[in-house]
Formats: C-alpha cells, structure tokens, sequence
C-alpha cells in the first residue's frame, strides 16, 4: 500500500475532490475510460455568477529522498525534470514551491525530506487529456528516481487570469 504525505490545505483539496467524484455518481458508460478525478469535474458546475471560469487545481507533491543509500534528488535534477518533463506538457503556466515534507514509507518507516509542491491549473475541458499528462510526469519522476510515489491532490475551483 502506498503511502503519500499530504499538507493540510491539500488535505482539504484531496477532501474536495473525494466529494466531487461521490456526488457527480458514474460517468457515462460511452466515454473513454478516465480518471475519477477527470470523471467528477466533468461533471460539476460551479456556482452560476462566480468570477471566473470552472478549472481543475492539481498539486502534486515530489519528494526527495531516495532508498538504499542513494543520495538526494538534487535541485539541479529536479530543476532538469521541470524543464524537459512537465513545462512542455503546461507550457502556459505552473507554480513550484520548496517545502519540508514527511511520509510513511512502505516499511512502516517515517521519511523527512526536502519536497516539491507543483500547482497546475487547467480548464475543466481539458481533465482528461491533462490527467494522462499528470499521470505521465508521477510514473516517469517515480521511475526514474526508484521511487515510490508522487502525492496527488485535485479540486475544482474557479480561475480568472
């Protein structure tokens, strides 16, 4: 079982995006298989007269830390996967912020490391196509640095630029 650390204000997203699949119930047997995450927003309407326009706020949460000995993903590494892995996939826009983050690992054993918090927001339009995007970026980072996950958050909210 994968274990993922999430803060407080991605707990209340993560919370969010759970009511949001439950009340929007199944999609429709004659769509392409998709993400709850993409299923649900798909769904929603947001309140009529609010400012902006229905978007889809991902975070996804990179850790650091490596196992059996290896060292760190450094800033410089994670630096290179911004820039040739997820800006082309969000080349309008993204938002990248250092924290501290802590997990439990698949050993029971409690993980603190230097972390990453990567906003993307998106037009609900866009949620199935992104969803293959984000997903793509969590199974490369992962895969790449032997890791076992990237923390996932999603909720709809309304965006005006």
């Amino acid at each position: 079982m994968r274990h993922i650390r999430i803060s407080m204000p991605a707990a209340a997203a993560v919370l969010t995006a759970a009511v949001l699949f439950f009340a929007a119930g199944s999609p429709a047997p004659d769509t392409a298989p998709q993400s709850p995450v993409a299923a649900s927003v798909a769904n929603q309407e947001l309140a009529p007269g609010s400012r902006g326009s229905a978007y889809v706020s991902t975070h996804l949460y990179f850790g650091t830390g490596r196992h059996n000995g290896n060292p760190p993903i450094t800033e410089a590494q994670f630096d290179k996967f911004v820039t040739d892995v997820i800006t082309p996939r969000f080349p309008s826009g993204l938002t990248l912020q250092e924290a501290r983050g802590q997990w439990r690992d698949k050993e029971g054993d409690i993980n603190r490391e230097k972390s990453y918090e990567l906003t993307v927001l998106y037009p609900v339009g866009e949620a199935r196509a992104r969803d293959a995007d984000i997903e793509y970026i969590r199974r490369l980072y992962c895969k790449t640095w032997e890791l076992e996950s990237v923390g996932r958050a999603d909720a709809l909210v309304r965006a005006d630029f």
